[in-house]
């Protein structure tokens, strides 16, 4: 597994951010994380791409524990490993767009203009390299995001809402990328509430007040794959490890939604957007 949580929780006083959560990732697969505000999301985000550490648990990737690696030392997993992309952008206003995208190769000490350019050329923005972020279109600015997150090669993609500002053509684009990186093998994890780009995923799981209150295959031949790998359905709190989707509940949860503990109920009825 590339990556793998084990009864990984994020405490502030009373509030369980995220609460007691296990998840398994294997290389290659395409996750959309989901649920309505204050459900967890962002924390998990956040803990997975090593900007914040868990309060209890432990994380794994590529096998290797972070709960105890230093600041620096998670700053280099995040730069080597990991490639994000998140809704607001975060482009630098007076650096072009290929300027924006040797940033990350700066954190590397290597800084290369041509590739730069072929990461570009990647997302479809050759044309506009040398434009600033104020002459892009917002679509065009998250793809120089997208762009900025894979020169690095990482191997797993993390994306917070990241077609969250775009109308439907630039959803389109982006999401069209995301299939392109996945067929090449990246690992994609996007954090999203919107339904159209969560079922693009091939494995959904659902957040609610920090705890999985539900799981979804879209693809029934890499849920068949990932349970012969070993892979195990995620689970909160006292849900048995082994349980197999179908013999979880579904009870109030969204068509095809899979439940190993309990559904989480919003006036009455489980929500699936912000």
């Amino acid at each position: 597994m590339l990556l793998d949580l084990d009864h990984v929780s994020k405490i502030y006083g009373d509030l369980h951010a995220l609460d007691d959560l296990s998840l398994t990732v294997p290389a290659g697969q395409w996750l959309a994380v989901v649920g309505s505000s204050g459900s967890g999301k962002t924390t998990l985000m956040n803990i997975i791409g090593c900007m914040d550490t868990p309060s209890k648990g432990s994380v794994r990737l590529e096998g290797h524990p972070l709960e105890d690696l230093s600041s620096a030392q998670l700053a280099d997993v995040r730069k080597d490993v990991v490639g994000l992309v998140f809704q607001k952008f975060y482009l630098i206003p007076h650096l072009t767009a290929v300027e924006n995208v040797m940033v990350s190769q700066y954190y590397h000490s290597v800084v290369d203009e041509r590739q730069a350019l072929d990461a570009l050329d990647r997302v479809g923005l050759a044309d506009r390299a040398h434009h600033l972020p104020g002459q892009l279109s917002g679509g065009e600015q998250q793809r120089v995001c997208v762009a900025r997150a894979l020169i690095n090669d990482p191997k797993l993609i993390l994306a917070d809402e990241p077609t969250g500002n775009l109308d439907e053509a630039n959803e389109k684009i982006v999401l069209d990328i995301f299939r392109q990186l996945h067929e090449q093998g990246t690992t994609l994890i996007v954090v999203t509430h919107d339904a159209l780009v969560a079922s693009c995923a091939q494995r959904e799981i659902m957040l609610n007040h920090g705890e999985l209150s539900g799981e979804l295959w879209n693809d029934e031949d890499a849920h068949q794959a990932y349970l012969a790998a070993g892979g195990r359905p995620a689970f909160s709190h006292d849900a048995a490890p082994g349980t197999q989707p179908s013999d979880l509940l579904t009870q109030d949860l969204p068509v095809g939604f899979a439940n190993p503990t309990k559904a989480a109920k919003v006036g009455g009825q489980t929500t699936k957007g912000e």
